[in-house]
């Protein structure tokens, strides 16, 4: 199990993207997750140069900003804003191909407010991943689909509504994952989900129920991780942290805490 740490805001200069992958290689980290925005600060290859030189793998890049930021959704009525959406996700699918990334989408499904006939939804969100999922599949990427919860995204939040949807589309080129606060919040048991779906996702977020440090809320982060050994889980775990604490203190609290559960960080 190899484990990356989650970087949610885009860094718009690429010192400080190096500045943070010395320190997250020297805490032991393997893997780090982007935010994707357009246009880009600078160039896939720039980022490749400093993941080659840390030794950090950028594992997967993060879609959201383009919903919060330009608007682009792809359950719009507006069938110009759903192109657009989808657009700019194959332009992350050639990113991510770039990088060995998968490309994760959640926010850019939309809201409720959005478009409020969820059938309706549905069927433009699984028009638009079908194509996106042919332009990865064309590039050798993995697109992801995050179930996200009610409070967040208005479509698709339990881990079987997004394994139908990937169903539905049926095409090697898009998958989904997991993550423990979205599962805390809609499954009846994150370790089940766990359970049926660990051996068929692509990517992993760990957070703790509140958002904070490890620790601080009600995650049984043991049980969780030994339910991906269960379940053959090869593939990245991100850490994610997005409350109370900077990124460089939120990257070294995680590592401390994984390490005392004999999660292997072999930095200092």
């Amino acid at each position: 199990m190899k484990i990356s740490f989650l970087t949610y805001e885009p860094l718009p200069q690429l010192s400080e993207l190096a500045s943070r992958m010395d320190r997250l290689a020297s805490l032991g980290y393997q893997g780090i997750e982007l935010s994707a925005r357009h246009p880009p600060d600078y160039s896939a290859d720039e980022i490749q140069d400093l993941s080659d030189r840390f030794h950090l793998p950028v594992v997967s890049l993060l879609s959201g900003w383009s919903y919060s930021n330009e608007g682009l959704c792809l359950c719009s009525p507006r069938s110009e804003i759903r192109a657009a959406a989808t657009k700019r996700l194959i332009q992350y699918v050639h990113q991510a191909a770039r990088l060995k990334a998968v490309l994760v989408v959640g926010l850019m499904q939309g809201l409720r407010s959005d478009e409020p006939d969820e059938e309706l939804a549905g069927r433009r969100i699984l028009d638009c991943l079908r194509r996106v999922s042919e332009a990865a599949l064309q590039a050798d990427v993995t697109v992801v689909v995050e179930p996200v919860n009610h409070l967040q995204v208005g479509f698709h939040h339990t881990v079987d509504e997004v394994a139908e949807l990937v169903r539905q589309v049926g095409s090697p080129g898009l998958g989904y994952m997991l993550d423990t606060i979205h599962m805390h919040i809609e499954e009846r048991s994150v370790l089940q989900s766990i359970a049926t779906h660990g051996p068929k996702i692509r990517h992993f977020h760990l957070c703790e129920t509140n958002g904070g440090p490890f620790g601080s809320g009600n995650l049984d982060f043991s049980a969780v991780l030994g339910a991906l050994r269960d379940a053959h889980y090869d593939h990245y775990v991100s850490v994610k942290i997005y409350r109370k604490l900077a990124w460089e203190e939120a990257a070294q609290q995680a590592a401390n805490f994984l390490r005392q559960l004999g999660v292997s960080f072999p930095g200092n």
